[in-house]
């Protein structure tokens, strides 16, 4: 199988995006399979990861997010690219600008399509109080997965709010986990006795530190006596948060076998963002053993099993949030049950049988648009 993945981000820049992009990758030279790989330019992106070059594209960065590239492609120049490689199914990883160029693209040349729903850019303009960019941006969304044969949704909540805005075709792929580098495994005691010197129970979040991320709702949680708490990030809200969460060890952003230390070493995780279409960073710490507290919203609906796995609360009530937490503060026999609880969850969600399940989406589009070929239509 010959598949064309366009990837809105891509390495250097290390995000849910690019992440699936490259355990896809991985999976595909696994099993024999070729790849190219079109991406955002930027000085530092390699010329080709797991054996499959990379064709970029123009981009400029944004200008909040300076790292953020956003790539400006020519309908001819994605033709030829497409045309060249002459790909079996086209990949669109997290489709807004490059990716819509080529599914555009690929209808026009016949290529069977495959978009992946990541970011729920609407609700994030409704939270900012835009409701006429999240009117447009749903706008947006629904024409550009209207062009593929198949738009897959990393949750039954994506899933559902993708339909109620008439996006056709739309069917559920959640997110792997490498729950080698997640494990309990990974627990470091000594780290722990550094972080709680007083033997307190680690309160931990992880991921970026932006406004959308509701970290600033930690807040509610800082003087649960016995608690330490701890922030694995970075992003534009760092130095507010600082100043919200003055006793909080803030580590700055981790990556690799440090970032899987320190989750696997917190005692519970707090993620409070509600714009989550899956939540990666929920379930690494699930793999890691850690009992997980996040809103019953999004991503985190079909992540967190209240009361077996962690709790799930109702979104805004940040009551019910600190009290879920000093329950699991204060009951440790329950914080071990969720968290045997947690990791036998992952079990089967691993990267390797995730993408297992888009071979076969690959497939099925593929076989499709051959019948539809044959029939003449």
């Amino acid at each position: 199988m010959r598949v064309a993945i366009a990837a809105e981000s891509f390495l250097p820049q290390v995000n849910g995006v690019t992440n699936s992009v490259l355990r896809v990758c991985e999976h595909l030279r696994d099993n024999g399979h070729e790849a190219l790989i079109i991406a955002p330019g930027d000085t530092d992106v390699p010329d080709s990861y797991a054996g499959f070059a990379v064709s970029t594209v123009p981009s400029v960065s944004l200008p909040m997010y300076q790292d953020v590239k956003v790539a400006l492609t020519p309908s001819f120049v994605m033709d030829r690219i497409l045309l060249d490689f002459a790909p079996d199914v086209l990949h669109a990883a997290a489709p807004f600008m490059v990716g819509s160029v080529a599914l555009d693209s690929a209808a026009r040349l016949a290529i069977p399509s495959v978009a992946i729903y990541q970011t729920d850019v609407p609700s994030y303009a409704k939270r900012y109080g835009l409701g006429l960019a999240e009117n447009l941006a749903w706008t947006r969304v629904r024409d550009i997965h209207s062009l593929a044969n198949l738009t897959l949704a990393p949750s039954t909540f994506a899933r559902d709010q993708l339909l109620d805005h008439e996006v056709p075709r739309v069917r559920i792929w959640g997110r792997g986990v490498d729950t080698a580098r997640f494990s309990p495994d990974k627990r470091d005691l000594s780290l722990h006795d550094e972080w709680a010197p007083d033997s307190e129970v680690v309160i931990g979040y992880m991921g970026r530190l932006a406004p959308e991320k509701q970290v600033f709702d930690l807040e509610v949680l800082a003087d649960i006596p016995g608690i330490r708490m701890v922030v694995v990030g970075g992003g534009p809200s760092k130095k507010t948060l600082k100043k919200q969460l003055p006793h909080a060890l803030f580590l700055g952003k981790m990556e690799g076998d440090a970032l899987a230390r320190a989750v696997a070493t917190m005692d519970v995780f707090v993620h409070p963002g509600e714009l989550e279409t899956f939540c990666q960073a929920i379930q690494e710490a699930l793999a890691s053993g850690v009992p997980v507290l996040a809103p019953a919203k999004g991503g985190p609906i079909d992540l967190v099993q209240s009361g077996h796995t962690g709790y799930l609360y109702p979104p805004g009530d940040l009551a019910a949030l600190r009290d879920r937490t000093i329950e699991l503060v204060n009951d440790k026999e329950k914080r071990d049950s969720f968290s045997q609880a947690a990791r036998q969850f992952t079990a089967t969600r691993t990267w390797p049988a995730i993408c297992d399940q888009l071979l076969g989406y690959y497939a099925e589009v593929i076989q499709e648009a051959s019948r539809t070929h044959k029939d003449g239509r």
